[in-house]
């Protein structure tokens, strides 16, 4: 009888302790598969706004429309300006109010609502560069501000790197819960066929013979508990998906994204490792009769 024969026979007559394993291996690994997840979604927002290659200049009240005309003609000629876009006060009102239904912003004047030239920026501008065009501009009397969204990819930036470290933390916690719980199921499964491990010592067999099922119950606990915490992660962001505001999606140029099919399996290879891991140390000083 191979090794994975003999793990479930042994795992049928302790079902119930595994079961109670894998669904605890699988909430530590819930929170893991989460932060991961906030991550992902995180760095995609990040790619997206660091590469945005856009910039907003808004115009002063008094600007005329010839005046912005020359403005963005002049910018169409500048090197790594893809394209200009003049929006007038009105537009710019009509697209705020189309996100939103607040009484107060409808009784906003137009002044309120700046005209802008929407300017598109050549993706391998040089962040050099597109200052450089942000001071000239902001220099100009028609001009009254210059957005580059570079604040916005900053502070991105740096909830990325803060998620990053967080996640790590999470993942040294998250593999001392696993390797706690799949000891201890190990200890006690080996405890309860206490009797059929003499009589396999009795009779010749190895310490490596008489291990191997145990590593085998080890790994399938620790990748199934894995599996089960990207199954009910997968869930919950289906349920948030359902409920995501299009309107948002549309402002911040991207959808959630669910954790890649890739880090989806390593999250399971881990699971199992450490189980087969976790299951051979709990044996090494107990696996003596």
């Amino acid at each position: 009888m191979n090794p994975f024969q003999r793990a479930w026979r042994g795992s049928k007559s302790d079902w119930r302790l595994y079961l109670l394993s894998v669904f605890s291996v699988a909430v530590a690994f819930v929170c893991l598969a989460a932060a991961l997840l906030v991550v992902v979604n995180a760095h995609e927002l990040y790619q997206r706004w660091g590469t945005l290659g856009r910039a907003s200049v808004y115009l002063v009240p008094s600007a005329s429309r010839e005046a912005a005309a020359e403005l963005a003609h002049a910018l169409e000629q500048t090197p790594g300006v893809t394209r200009v876009r003049y929006v007038p006060s009105i537009e710019a009102r009509k697209q705020l109010q189309g996100r939103s239904s607040d009484p107060v912003l409808d009784q906003l004047p137009d002044r309120a609502f700046p005209s802008s030239l929407e300017i598109d920026l050549a993706r391998d501008l040089p962040l050099e560069r597109i200052e450089a065009i942000q001071s000239q501009l902001e220099t100009l009397p028609a001009v009254e501000n210059v957005e580059t969204y570079g604040s916005w990819t900053e502070r991105l930036g740096k909830l990325l790197a803060g998620g990053v470290t967080a996640a790590l933390l999470l993942a040294i916690v998250v593999l001392a819960a696993v390797a706690s719980v799949v000891s201890s199921t190990i200890r006690l499964a080996l405890q309860r066929r206490r009797v059929e491990v003499e009589v396999l010592k009795l009779v010749g067999a190895t310490d490596s013979y008489v291990r191997q099922p145990f590593l085998v119950e080890g790994a399938a606990q620790g990748a199934a508990g894995a599996l089960l915490a990207v199954i009910v992660v997968g869930v919950l962001y289906g349920i948030v998906l359902g409920h995501f505001d299009a309107q948002l999606g549309a402002m911040l140029g991207m959808s959630p994204t669910f954790l890649p099919f890739w880090m989806s399996l390593i999250l399971v290879v881990i699971g199992g490792g450490l189980g087969a891991v976790a299951a051979f140390g709990s044996l090494r000083k107990l696996l003596v009769v």
